[in-house]
């Protein structure tokens, strides 16, 4: 009996905000073996790129991640820049982004990594990037010629009230939250998609490289194993973390390592009312249904 013919996703509509220029994915050209790391945003995107790097380039130190492996819909710098970029590069290519499916050209020639992680995590740290973002990282989001919708402002200065608006106006002040964490789990039985969860990340790395690896075909030459884990750890990361962070950091007081923050999870138990963690969860099970909203929560097997 004939294989089933795969039902592709197909690009319906382009976003644009302070961050998002959606277009630039209509001219980017793919190559058979083209990675795609998605996140809604703070998931471990960087995370995920230090891991993928490491395979590529056989446990290598100090690779310029934030360079080679660029934010593709971000927009700035302008779309010609980075497309001249990746079209110059001969290694295997590896991108990111933070849009949801039907906002970007999902092919079939590449390999695709989404990183999940609660919302309210999320929020955290976002709250921490927002909150140290400098002048250069508002005239870069804000005065940047093209801009579409309206710019973005600071954040007030209570986390707590920070959450609220994100949840109740979904993504506030950055993007929606629920459309894309769906859009991903609605097609993760697609061949060429690799789900994986922050919280997994964290409590094996080691399984998860692998398993990384073996979805991109990436052999691991067992003498580079130790520089290869010593590399992806949160601590190398941070001493690193010029090397992993836009601009080397200089959009936030106190640098790149301020953007490499905690790599922890759960610090609004502390913060969130009972009231406020309900509404959470009902927002996620009503939005995601109660698979991908446990999924999301947790990590783990998928439903």
């Amino acid at each position: 009996m004939a294989a089933q013919a795969i039902d592709w996703p197909e690009k319906t509509r382009e976003l644009h905000s302070h961050h998002f220029d959606s277009t630039v994915w209509n001219d980017f050209r793919f190559r058979d073996d083209d990675i795609v790391i998605a996140t809604y945003a703070k998931s471990g995107t960087t995370w995920v790129q230090q891991i993928v790097s490491q395979l590529l380039f056989g446990g290598v130190p100090d690779i310029e991640v934030a360079e080679i492996s660029p934010w593709l819909d971000l927009r700035v710098p302008p779309s010609e820049v980075k497309l001249a970029a990746l079209e110059a590069q001969t290694h295997r290519r590896f991108i990111k982004t933070h849009l949801p499916v039907d906002a970007l050209v999902y092919s079939p020639r590449a390999k695709y990594l989404y990183i999940g992680r609660d919302g309210r995590d999320v929020v955290w740290s976002l709250y921490n990037h927002h909150a140290n973002a400098n002048e250069f990282w508002y005239q870069a989001l804000n005065e940047t010629p093209g801009l579409v919708g309206p710019k973005i402002g600071r954040p007030p200065e209570s986390i707590h009230q920070y959450f609220l608006d994100w949840l109740e106006r979904d993504g506030f002040p950055f993007w929606p939250f629920w459309e894309n964490v769906r859009s991903w789990w609605e097609i993760r039985h697609l061949p060429n998609l690799m789900l994986l969860h922050f919280a997994d990340l964290r409590s094996d790395m080691p399984g998860a490289i692998r398993r990384i690896a073996a979805f991109l075909d990436i052999p691991i030459d067992e003498r580079n194993w130790p520089a290869i884990l010593e590399h992806c750890s949160f601590d190398y990361m941070k001493a690193h973390a010029t090397k992993s962070v836009p601009l080397g950091g200089a959009m936030w007081d106190g640098g790149a390592e301020t953007f490499v923050h905690k790599g922890t999870n759960g610090r609004w138990r502390d913060t969130l009312t009972e009231e406020d963690n309900r509404r959470y969860e009902e927002m996620a099970r009503r939005e995601l249904g109660p698979d991908c909203a446990e999924w999301l929560a947790r990590g783990g097997p998928m439903g």
